[in-house]
């Protein structure tokens, strides 16, 4: 049985860095400054790239005891032996996922701004949902339609966790967390600072 890890906090999500030594740097930074949760996301690596990546941050999760998610590839989750898997809208459905993957394992799902996706994953086994995007972002391209108040009208459903992803910031992420969402997923307001650990550290005490 796989440890019960709490999901809530900063949840941090990788950038499409080729250079491994870069992304691990600055992972252990963002670890060392209290992030909860590593997703490891590279939409253009090839395989032999992605393994290679999610080997090392698999490695280095376990050295801090935080989960390692891997986004949408089943077949890299499986191969590692991730802590979880994370699937969006185009990907293998939720229940498929959770059946693949087994129980214990955490499942997370895209839900964007659609609460009737929300309610069909935590139907099919997911562990959290993820709402966004809420802001326009430096990464991601998408549309900003995601309305604030799903956070708490999702909280009044489910007893879940929720994920607020989209353009965060240490400011505009602060109406998300007051509405219940429990865990605050970033990309570049953490890989991209100047002081990773440091802007781990004050999106940690949010929490």
């Amino acid at each position: 049985m796989t440890k019960i890890h709490t999901l809530r906090g900063l949840y941090i999500v990788t950038p499409d860095w080729n250079d491994t030594e870069q992304l691990l740097a600055v992972t252990e930074q963002a670890l060392l400054g209290g992030a909860a949760i590593v997703q490891y996301r590279h939409k253009t690596a090839d395989m032999e790239l992605r393994r290679q990546q999610a080997t090392a941050l698999l490695a280095l999760c376990r050295r801090f005891g935080k989960p390692f998610i891997v986004n949408d590839h089943l077949d890299l989750f499986l191969e590692i032996d991730a802590d979880g898997l994370h699937v969006g809208g185009t990907d293998i459905s939720v229940a498929e996922a959770r059946a693949q993957i087994g129980a214990d394992k955490i499942l997370g799902a895209s839900c964007y701004g659609d609460m009737q996706l929300a309610r069909s994953a935590v139907a099919s086994g997911a562990s959290y949902i993820a709402f966004g995007g809420f802001y326009p972002s430096r990464i991601k391209q998408y549309a900003v339609t995601t309305p604030a108040d799903i956070v708490s009208v999702a909280g009044k459903e489910f007893d879940l966790p929720r994920v607020v992803i989209g353009g965060m910031t240490l400011q505009n992420c602060q109406p998300l967390i007051a509405n219940g969402a429990e865990m605050v997923a970033v990309i570049s307001s953490v890989y991209m600072a100047e002081n990773p650990r440091q802007a781990a550290v004050d999106f940690c005490g949010l929490f």
